[in-house]
């Protein structure tokens, strides 16, 4: 299996240098050549398969340059009982009205970054100790990536990391879960801004092609190829969790800002997988919304993204969604570089002639969730099931309860746990939401950042002294 770009400027590569790499040297994103094909016979023999041992079904298609033993060596140290909490690793909560809540949030950091951080801190570390190599991680995170990347690479031989996040943006329990780590090998970067200015200077270091060469620079967020492929890993497991037999399907709803979480969904679908429809629930920040509704597809740049209760998906510019349009446009490069050429200048394009294909070919539909959505919803789901459950896992209920056909099983996708988000919890239920052990007091510990404006050449000589 070999990779290419969706702007077609890049020789094919394997797996480990692709993971290695971050942006493909002409600015796009790495996708196989071509998807696994899933048929009925596997999907009858992966239904009763662990997690690791689904984990290395699917990886090992994908990273075949990879040692089968030692894929399923890193596949079996990342995913135990002890980093997850229990042997099932993603188990299922049933809520009424047929929708079903896949648990991703049982990791270390409690939210669904885990799921693919834990894996590629492992990979990381595995590949440059073969290529006896080291790697500085730039990355950006609106809220969740960053403490489970940290927590994924603290330690880890030849990794740096380097964190940007919008200051003041994110939860108090996301900041404190950053910044209070006091590892020599992690440095956060907060940036006067929203996180579509850290995505921007992120990118910025990518494209600088000395540099990254000169510094070694790869990246975490879910432009790295390895984070999507982990992800595609708990839809087929949510799948077999929430039917009885391979002849059902289910449709899955997800909540979305910077589309890698749906993309894993989407590439889960064209290898095969029953998926009936893949939902994308935004907050008020609806890019994606309105190009699943309309087909126009309107980056509104940081002046116009709102600062919402759920701010993980406070993201109007969506990195991965190149992907998937490069899949609608019928793998095209050329018409890749010239939407996102349009992207680039601020006017984003049109697709409304596609929107059949959307649809039809692809399974997408989308829907949008509101502060007061977000309440009303937490306080249904606490009334009605007895679950506690998060604001951006919210927006996905809501959107999922709006948009459910009869008979319909629809997989709702856990973000995060409601800890994360303390203040909108207790505005909905007058309550604090329950806290898993070890984490209490976490906000008081002491912490280490150091705060930028969106200036990439700032950011850039930071790096350097920090290396030096």
């Amino acid at each position: 299996m070999h990779y290419i770009s969706t702007r077609g400027g890049m020789q094919p590569l394997p797996f480990s240098d692709t993971i290695l790499m971050g942006l493909a040297p002409d600015g796009g994103l790495a996708l196989p050549e071509r998807y696994p094909q899933i048929g009925r016979e596997q999907l009858d023999a992966w239904r009763g398969l662990s997690y690791a041992e689904l984990a290395f079904e699917v990886i090992r298609l994908f990273a075949t340059d990879i040692p089968e033993a030692d894929l399923k060596d890193i596949l079996d140290r990342t995913y135990t009982a002890e980093v997850y909490g229990s042997a099932e690793i993603t188990p299922v909560k049933r809520l009424k009205n047929g929708l079903v809540i896949l648990e991703l949030s049982n990791g270390p950091t409690l939210a669904f970054k885990d799921m693919a951080m834990q894996f590629l801190g492992n990979l990381f570390e595995y590949v440059l100790a073969k290529k006896g190599e080291q790697l500085n991680i730039v990355g950006a995170t609106s809220g969740d990536t960053g403490s489970a990347a940290e927590y994924a690479m603290r330690g880890k031989a030849g990794i740096n990391v380097f964190m940007l996040s919008p200051d003041g943006l994110m939860s108090p329990f996301q900041r404190a879960q950053m910044y209070s780590l006091q590892d020599e090998n992690i440095h956060n970067i907060a940036i006067k801004g929203m996180f579509d200015d850290c995505q921007d200077i992120v990118k910025a270091v990518q494209n600088d092609h000395a540099f990254k060469a000169r510094h070694k620079i790869g990246t975490v967020n879910s432009i790295n190829w390895a984070r999507v492929v982990a992800q595609v890993v708990y839809y087929f497991k949510g799948y077999f969790n929430a039917t009885a037999g391979n002849d059902e399907k289910v449709s899955f709803c997800v909540p979305s800002g910077n589309f890698g979480n749906v993309c894993a969904g989407h590439i889960a679908k064209q290898m095969g997988l029953p998926i009936e429809r893949l939902i994308v629930a935004t907050n008020e920040n609806d890019v994606l919304d309105e190009f699943f509704r309309t087909g126009v597809y309107r980056p509104r740049g940081t002046a116009n993204t709102w600062v919402t209760s759920s701010p993980s998906m406070d993201i109007s510019k969506a990195s991965n969604f190149e992907r998937f349009v490069f899949d609608l446009v019928g793998r095209d490069p050329a018409k890749v570089r010239e939407l996102w050429a349009k992207v680039d200048s601020g006017e984003g394009f049109d697709l409304s002639d596609q929107l059949a294909a959307v649809r039809e070919q692809f399974g997408f539909v989308s829907g949008k969730s509101t502060h007061a959505d977000r309440l009303a919803t937490i306080r249904a789901v606490d009334a009605e099931d007895g679950v506690v459950v998060d604001t951006h896992t919210a927006d996905g209920i809501k959107v999922a309860r709006e948009l459910r056909q009869p008979g319909e099983t629809i997989v709702c996708l856990e973000t995060a746990l409601p800890a994360k988000f303390a203040d909108t919890i207790r505005e909905a239920l007058d309550r604090d939401p329950p806290r898993p052990a070890g984490f209490d007091g976490i906000e008081n510990l002491p912490q280490r950042v150091t705060v930028f404006d969106a200036d990439a050449a700032a950011v850039k000589r930071f790096i350097e002294q920090a290396l030096a």
